[in-house]
């Protein structure tokens, strides 16, 4: 019985020790590089382009996020804002793996709907949904439990049912299965503008068919760095997501099981421990971009940087 009481000691104290020094690093590194991405994706070469919209956006919400969620576990406030900038900024990701569909559309309409103005309606739309959806968390959620796998949760069971079901299915499963889905169909529209061995053309009357690659979409250089960050960013995404969705929804099926200490120590680390995960992916883009968005990317970031550094040493290009 004694050791058991000091391995679950042990358990809590790994636990504190992982929310202190690993919520720094992910603060820290994060933060930094989504400031980063922020100053790259803004500049003309890049900003005119749906996806780094939705890019540019996303890094922002992935601020907020880091702030309002790894600095929120330090300071033991109201998570709100989490849950919400979470969520958009899954859902943004979610909507760029929609755009990079359209624009790699063999049909001229999709195309036309790959535009600035469709991918701003987008940013709002998650925006304003995502607040709705969390809105009860100001009646559901407390801080400083005792009885809870967190200090900061709800308040009730069904309080913390009702936030983990919303947690797994509107913030992990829904846009990652659609994220799935469109790249799919993203792969598939990238297959059909592929180019293929000449074919003569072969009239029929006085009516000519046109080989297809005399009229498909060629996908740009610039377009192809962007898939490749993109799906490269849906897969991490989703990989650093599901562990703490399947926990939740193995939590919500045990809600109402008596656990032993050491089973509820261990449990209470391996959340906190998947939480910190789905923190990682809103850390990461930046790192992502640098290695796999070629010299584009780092042109602007490039550019970025050296635009503020004059600006604060009062030179000019």
């Amino acid at each position: 019985m004694s050791s058991n009481t000091t391995f679950t000691n042990y358990i809590n104290h790994l636990s504190s020790d992982l929310d202190r020094y690993l919520s720094i690093g992910i603060l820290l590194f994060g933060t930094i590089g989504n400031i980063l991405n922020c100053l790259a994706l803004s500049q003309r070469p890049l900003r005119s382009n749906p996806c780094v919209l939705y890019f540019l956006a996303s890094s922002i919400a992935s601020i907020i996020t880091l702030i309002s969620g790894v600095l929120v576990r330090l300071l033991s406030v109201r998570v709100y804002v989490l849950f919400n900038s979470r969520t958009v900024a899954s859902w943004l990701i979610m909507l760029a793996t929609c755009d990079r569909w359209l624009s790699s559309s063999v049909h001229a309409h999709y195309r036309q709907m790959s535009t600035l103005k469709n991918a701003q309606r987008g940013i709002i739309a998650a925006i304003f949904l995502s607040s709705i959806a969390y809105a009860q968390i100001f009646y559901c959620y407390e801080a400083n439990l005792t009885n809870a796998p967190l200090q900061c949760n709800g308040k009730n069971t069904w309080c913390r049912l009702l936030i983990n079901s919303e947690f797994v299915s509107i913030t992990v499963l829904i846009p990652s299965i659609m994220m799935f889905i469109f790249g799919i169909l993203t792969i598939l529209n990238i297959h059909k503008t592929t180019p293929r061995p000449h074919h003569p053309a072969i009239k029929i009357g006085n009516v000519q068919t046109i080989n297809n690659n005399e009229h498909s979409q060629r996908l740009k250089k610039s377009d192809r760095y962007l898939l490749l960050m993109l799906f490269i960013q849906v897969i991490l995404l989703t990989l650093f997501s599901l562990p703490q969705a399947i926990l939740n929804l193995y939590n919500n099926i045990t809600l109402y099981q008596t656990e032993s200490p050491l089973n509820v120590a261990i449990n209470n680390f391996i959340l906190n421990l998947f939480l910190l995960l789905t923190y990682v992916t809103n850390g990461m883009p930046f790192y992502i971009y640098t290695l796999c968005g070629g010299s584009i990317f780092r042109k602007a970031l490039r550019d970025s940087v050296q635009g503020c550094i004059h600006k604060l040493t009062g030179r000019r290009r």
